[in-house]
């Protein structure tokens, strides 16, 4: 019986990683949503280096890098 729960997990494991291909409507994608954090991202990380939070603005500037690092893979692609 073990093996049959197995075959399962195998195939909804393969169902969840098409759902995180396909966007859901009106989600705007997942480039889209890389825009929304690199931007936002970017203004926090300016609100922590004023107010002198170094690790929040590094992690911060580590976040909209990674954003931004995803966006440019993306267009190489296209």
């Amino acid at each position: 019986m073990a093996g049959t729960g197995r075959k399962r997990k195998r195939a909804a494991s393969r169902r969840n990683r098409q759902s995180e291909n396909d966007d859901p409507p009106g989600e705007g994608g997942a480039d889209e949503a890389a825009i929304f954090i690199a931007e936002t991202v970017s203004e926090l990380a300016e609100l922590a280096r004023r107010h002198e939070l170094h690790l929040l603005n590094h992690l911060l500037a580590m976040a909209q890098l990674e954003a931004e690092d995803h966006l440019r893979r993306r267009r190489k692609l296209s």
